[in-house]
C-alpha cells in the first residue's frame, strides 16, 4: 500500500532499499550515499555506487561497509552500450529473463543536514562486468543470490571477509538479459512503463 511503481530512477531520487535496524524494513532512501562527514547533500552526487573491492578502505564508504549494509530490490538496471556508427549510446534495460526481482548489494548511511534534517541514503555496490553484461559495459551491480543475502546483511561478518568472498564468487549473469530500450531513460524525469 502506498507504493507507486518506479521505471526510471535515477541518482539523487528516491527509491527502495531493505535496511536493518536492528529489524528488517522496506524504506525509501535517497540515491546518492552523502557521508556523515559531507558539508552538504550534494556530495552523494557522485557517490552513487561502491567498488565492492575498495568500499571497506574509501572514507567515504568505509563505516557504511562495516555497519551498514542494505539490499536494494531492482526488476532490472541500465546500462548504455556503444554501438558501432552511431555516436548516441543505445540504452540497455539488463534483468532477469523471468521476470524475477534483482537483490543488488548497497550501502546505507544517515547524513544530518546543518538544520538538523536526517536524510537517509545509499550507494550500489559494483564489480568488474561478467557475461553479457561486460559486452555492454565494464562494471556491474552486485546481484546477491539466495545464499547471500542473509551474509550481506549479517552484521557479524567483516567487511574485508565479504569483499573478498564476493570478488572471488563468479556473478552468475545466465539469467540475465539485456533489452534495448528507448532513449526516454535519459531523462530522469521520464519515469512510465514505455
Amino acid at each position: 500500500d502506498g507504493w507507486t511503481p518506479r521505471y526510471n530512477v535515477a541518482p539523487t531520487q528516491l527509491a527502495p532499499v531493505i535496511v536493518c535496524r536492528p529489524e528488517r524494513s522496506l524504506e525509501l532512501l535517497r540515491w546518492g550515499l552523502v557521508p556523515r562527514f559531507a558539508v552538504d547533500l550534494a556530495a552523494g552526487n557522485k557517490l552513487i555506487n561502491a567498488r565492492i573491492e575498495t568500499a571497506a578502505q574509501r572514507p567515504s564508504f568505509r563505516e557504511a561497509m562495516t555497519a551498514r549494509r542494505c539490499i536494494v530490490p531492482v526488476t532490472g538496471f541500465y546500462e548504455w552500450k556503444r554501438v558501432r556508427g552511431r555516436r548516441a549510446k543505445q540504452p540497455m534495460w539488463i534483468r532477469e529473463r523471468d521476470g524475477g526481482v534483482l537483490a543488488l548489494a548497497g550501502l546505507w548511511e544517515a547524513w544530518t543536514a546543518p538544520t538538523g534534517e536526517v536524510v537517509e541514503t545509499f550507494a550500489i555496490i559494483t564489480r568488474d562486468a561478467s557475461g553479457l553484461v561486460r559486452e555492454i559495459h565494464d562494471r556491474m551491480p552486485v546481484a546477491l543470490n539466495a545464499s547471500w543475502l542473509k551474509a550481506w546483511l549479517d552484521p557479524e561478518a567483516t567487511p574485508a571477509q565479504l569483499a573478498r568472498a564476493l570478488v572471488a564468487t563468479a556473478a552468475d549473469t545466465s539469467r540475465l538479459e539485456a533489452i534495448a530500450v528507448g532513449t526516454g531513460v535519459n531523462a530522469p524525469a521520464h519515469d512510465a512503463p514505455d
